[in-house]
């Protein structure tokens, strides 16, 4: 509250952000909310996703983050839950620490269902996986908008995240993807079950992701405005500094 309560201008990347900064007494100016990351460089993304249907992959793709806000441990128990569902697939688990690389090595144990621990990676080597991936899972208690749910969106894999996040903002809760609570592994194993028996679904979604990306997250659209907010930001001070010291 008190750094907002001190600050001429907020930068963000929710608009649901914007309310709450206002509730904890920030009274300068809101900049344009975009992507923190910058955005992508979806010519140069493509060429590392998989061709033809998102319906034929069989990988499933877990961001592995278990902290103070991450839950991927929910993603493993709702993962029990489906896994009659799960043969067949590979689950691949990225950022993955000691607690979940341990959940992840148990439940192949004992479901003999296959799941690769990815090693630190290149960001293209990243975006490969997924571009294989069918389903993306995204689990935290506090999120932006995540910018793996936003690269899933443009490589073709159906995100499944938290509602913590503000993927509503980016995607419709049943259409383009699934908005689930990040502790309910019931909900979640539910969502990962429409998610693998209906093909139409994660088709249709994936065009549906892509015409957003292709209109709201590529690099080429936002660098100009991020370029646009700071030059308005240095010629406002200037005119400030300017009339202060006349």
């Amino acid at each position: 509250r008190q750094v907002m309560q001190n600050c001429d201008y907020y930068s963000c990347e929710c608009k649901r952000d914007v309310q709450l900064a206002r509730d904890m007494g920030f009274q300068g100016r809101v900049l344009p909310v975009l992507p923190n990351a910058g955005g992508v460089n979806i010519e140069h993304a493509l060429k590392f996703r998989q061709p033809g249907l998102i319906s034929s992959r069989k990988t499933i793709l877990v961001k592995g983050y278990q902290s103070w806000a991450g839950r991927a441990l929910v993603a493993f128990q709702a993962f029990r839950l489906c896994k009659d569902l799960l043969q067949g697939y590979t689950i691949a688990v990225y950022i993955a620490n000691e607690d979940v690389k341990i959940a992840a090595s148990l439940f192949a144990q004992e479901t003999g269902i296959p799941v690769e621990i990815i090693p630190l990676s290149s960001h293209e080597d990243i975006l490969s996986q997924f571009g294989k991936a069918r389903v993306y899972i995204g689990l935290s208690i506090s999120d932006g908008i995540s910018t793996s749910l936003l690269e899933s969106m443009v490589m073709g894999a159906f995100p499944i995240q938290s509602c913590t996040a503000c993927a509503d903002e980016w995607i419709e809760d049943g259409k383009s993807g699934f908005i689930v609570p990040s502790e309910d592994p019931g909900v979640v194993a539910d969502a990962i079950r429409k998610a693998l028996k209906d093909d139409n679904l994660v088709n249709h979604a994936a065009e549906l992701n892509a015409q957003t990306a292709r209109e709201r997250l590529d690099y080429s659209i936002i660098k100009p405005q991020v370029v646009k907010m700071y030059q308005d930001i240095f010629a406002e001070r200037k005119k400030i500094f300017a009339n202060t010291h006349s």
